[in-house]
């Protein structure tokens, strides 16, 4: 082992001050390198832009010798040495990306000392030409970035990055270091049985990210909705997210003839093109960058004031590390979603259409399922996308379903028929047979369960079968119902869903308007937005309403709707029988309410007119 752990604690801090130029560690980075230092094996799943490269560039320092750091990327290997050499550390890279002569020269300070981190792609370090080279230097640390690739339950499965499994064998006594930005739990057992033997600690380090206001819309017009969206960030930078390279030209193209900065990036482009819009991105500011998922891994641009999918993307893993890149400087930035039931119907083929097999469809399956839940549910995004990741949470206050007038519907009963029907069949069905039970459809596999004998068969025929899929989805995403961890797809009831079937909890669900309904009460509200309301206090009345809202643990809208306070701030209402009047106030509201929304409505009018 290299040098002594006496010093270790004041050692990590001064290379982290010295050498990096940061007085503090960040939470949970001094408990893995600590781990790794001690010579123990670490899994470190923390969220992008948490610093997780430090986790292993400090104690490959400490440590001295060679640390090799693999990494699935070589732009992104590139800009880790030319950052490390910036901050006078001897790094180097080896890759396909560099002539024979330069990757000679790096090899020679490699081989000769002078080199502390050597970053390598996997297939480039598992040939036995360089295990073989390797295995006679003085290795004392390995670090696997973006582990989440050798996992095939994980969003972006690498098939070269499995045989990183051998090396624990082949350098037995030299601590390895796993991290990734996303892995959900089958992801991270699997990391853990494949790359460690189950051998190793694991770090999972909080997940939130509250700067970032988490918002969906239903997709009506992309192209209108988007512009929308930019013209309220005009002169930002930021990231737009679409599904095809084809889409991804076009809607770069409907922004520049709409006077908006936009560039594309998709791996269809020429090298050049690519780098040339990724270097005006990272060093321009009021630039947006329309692309596809190629764009976006060790993007460390710190004013992305937003991230924009005009597209849904393929699993809450996913989205969570795209969404990351938004709003790393700790500023206000925005996550924007647009939903429609045709991406469902485009993911699904993606899904179908892999080269995989049934299991792991079975498994995409799920994630995108999970993925459609968090899109449709009432309760607060930010509960449920940290609820994904194993973290609780309490409301947000920054998210649309905190923030906006959501119709939302007591969803209590219709939950219990759902819930009955999971416990009634055992527990060990997915979404579909539970709603051929709900249904009364009698199908092979409802006949040869005897489950057209339940109590619960035929108790949701009152509804429509996508009601019932969405509330399904609702009550998975909302932590009352939960998925078989064993990975089998079937169902089991939560000990939230115990307490909803008794009545101590509820549950709300979001209503879908379309079309018609939904325009109408688009105009309403555009119709209210716009003429002789005072800005100042609404904004007033919307800091009120959230402070109320914090202090309940409720959204905003369940004190009172957007709607609610624009009429309140155009009637301006001075006693309680004017603010009766207003548009949303009933009498429960009225008492609890109304003598704090005068009082504000009188102050700021106090201070107006002064």
């Amino acid at each position: 082992m290299h040098g002594s752990t006496a010093d270790r604690p004041d050692a990590k801090r001064r290379v982290l001050k010295d050498v990096f130029g940061f007085d503090d560690f960040r939470p949970g980075q001094a408990d893995v390198m600590e781990a790794l230092l001690s010579g123990r094996h670490v899994l470190a799943v923390m969220p992008t832009g948490a610093g997780k490269s430090l986790c292993y560039q400090v104690p490959a320092l400490v440590l001295g010798g060679l640390s090799i750091v693999v990494s699935p990327l070589v732009a992104l290997m590139q800009d880790q040495v030319a950052a490390l050499r910036l901050a006078g550390v001897g790094a180097d890279t080896i890759n396909s990306s560099l002539d024979r002569e330069a990757n000679v020269a790096a090899w020679r300070r490699v081989a000769s000392g002078q080199t502390r981190l050597l970053y390598l792609a996997p297939e480039r370090l598992m040939t036995e030409r360089m295990l073989e080279a390797l295995s006679r230097l003085d290795v004392s640390l390995i670090a696997i970035d973006e582990a989440h690739c050798i996992s095939q339950w994980g969003p972006a499965f690498r098939p070269e990055y499995e045989d990183l499994s051998r090396l624990r064998g082949i350098f037995p006594n030299v601590p390895i270091i796993a991290v990734t930005a996303t892995a959900d739990e089958s992801t991270r057992t699997d990391i853990e049985a494949r790359l460690f033997a189950e051998r190793v600690e694991t770090l999972v380090l909080g997940f939130d990210r509250p700067n970032i206001k988490l918002a969906i819309e239903s997709k009506q017009d992309s192209k209108r909705q988007l512009l929308r969206f930019i013209e309220r960030h005009a002169g930002k930078s930021g990231i737009v997210y679409c599904l095809s390279r084809k889409k991804t030209e076009e809607m770069a193209a409907f922004l520049e003839k709409n006077g908006v900065t936009a560039l594309a990036y998709h791996a269809g482009m020429s090298k050049e093109a690519r780098e040339a819009n990724q270097n005006a991105f990272m060093t321009l500011s009021g630039v947006v960058m329309v692309a596809t998922i190629a764009f976006g891994m060790g993007i460390d641009k710190p004013d992305v004031a937003y991230v924009f999918h005009t597209d849904m993307p393929g699993s809450l893993e996913a989205y969570y590390q795209e969404i990351g890149r938004a709003g790393r400087d700790g500023r206000k930035a925005e996550a924007h979603m647009l939903y429609g039931l045709g991406d469902i119907r485009m993911r699904r083929l993606f899904i179908d259409d892999e080269d995989a097999s049934t299991e792991h469809k079975r498994r995409a399956h799920r994630r995108l399922d999970t993925l459609i839940g968090y899109c449709e549910t009432a309760q607060c995004r930010r509960q449920v996308l940290l609820g994904y990741f194993g973290e609780e949470a309490q409301p947000c206050g920054n998210c649309d379903n905190c923030l906006d007038q959501v119709p939302r519907a007591d969803g209590a009963a219709e939950a219990r028929i759902i819930l009955a029907a999971v416990a009634q069949s055992g527990e060990r069905f997915g979404a579909t047979h539970v709603i051929d039970i709900l249904l009364g459809h009698e199908t092979e596999k409802v006949l040869a369960r005897g489950h057209e004998r339940l109590a619960s068969f035929g108790s949701g025929v009152a509804h429509k079968k996508d009601f019932l899929i969405s509330l399904i989805r609702q009550l998975v995403a909302g932590g009352f119902l939960e998925p078989d961890p064993s990975g089998h797809g079937g169902l089991a009831i939560a000990d939230k869903g115990h307490a909803l079937g008794r009545g101590e909890v509820p549950f709300h669900y979001r209503v879908e308007m379309r079309g018609r309904a939904l325009r109408k009460m688009r105009a309403a509200e555009g119709a209210a937005n716009t003429e002789g309301v005072d800005a100042s206090l609404l904004a007033t009345l919307k800091s009120l309403r959230l402070r109320l809202a914090k202090e309940r643990q409720v959204p905003a809208y369940v004190v009172f709707s957007d709607r609610t306070l624009i009429d309140m701030a155009e009637r301006r209402p001075r006693d309680l029988d004017a603010f009766a009047e207003v548009n949303g106030v009933g009498g429960a509201k009225l008492k609890e309410f109304g003598q704090l929304f005068l009082a504000a409505i009188a102050a700021h009018q106090a201070g107006g007119s002064a």
